[in-house]
């Protein structure tokens, strides 16, 4: 841990925040809250906005539904009690299949649906910069992923929820940061564990505690 390491949630055992059975710690962020900034976040919270109505169907979705839905259909929920019609789908290539059934499944639910692949605009690796010899198979065309371009076109379309299915590392972040309708995610991308990155932290200690060794750790780049 860094000398400088400022304590965070990260560092607290006892979680009072939750069910306010334990105590707050010195270096609690609730504790040390300013007064107003919490009556402005009660304020959105039970607005009429759509960040109000967002966090409403959230809370209501978690404790109705709590351990019986899938995810899959608690994104249908979760449109439906927000008022979205049409959903927009930023989809990787690897899981169009997964993403066509997850179209019919929310279309089936009375959605109007639009699926944007990444490789949309079909742009060369080497035209932004990328060296032929760290494609994923040098010596042929290989199409950069475009998620900028992904929420444009769903931009253009004015989706009320876009779902992120598989994006890459960084390319999910560039697909929400340009997204002007809300982002919630199906299927966050893992190659190595089918889909479930939560596994290596389950497994640090066993299969995967190669993430705790610091000298591989160093060389990631």
């Amino acid at each position: 841990m860094a000398e400088d390491h400022e304590l965070s949630c990260g560092d607290c055992r006892q979680l009072n925040c939750y069910r306010h059975d334990k105590s707050y710690p010195k270096f609690c962020l609730t504790e040390a809250l300013d007064p107003s900034l919490r009556a402005e976040m009660l304020e959105t919270y039970r607005g009429d906005e759509l960040d109000g109505r967002m966090a409403r169907a959230a809370a209501e979705i978690e404790g109705t539904y709590y351990g019986k839905l899938t995810r899959v259909e608690e994104t249908l929920v979760f449109a439906r009690r927000i008022g979205a019609k049409k959903i927009g789908i930023a989809t990787c290539i690897g899981m169009i299949e997964e993403s066509r059934t997850f179209a019919r499944f929310l279309q089936m639910g009375g959605m109007d649906t639009y699926v944007v692949l990444c490789k949309v605009g079909s742009i060369d690796k080497l035209e932004i910069g990328i060296p032929d010899e760290i494609k994923v198979k040098p010596g042929l065309d290989e199409s950069c992923c475009n998620p900028i371009l992904q929420a444009l076109l769903l931009n253009e379309r004015k989706t009320d929820l876009n779902v992120a299915v598989g994006l890459c590392v960084g390319h999910d972040s560039l697909f929400i940061r340009h997204s002007e309708a809300p982002v919630t995610v199906l299927v966050a991308k893992d190659r190595v564990l089918a889909h479930n990155p939560v596994a290596a932290l389950y497994t640090s200690h066993s299969y995967c505690r190669r993430i705790f060794d610091k000298e591989r750790v160093d060389g990631l780049v």
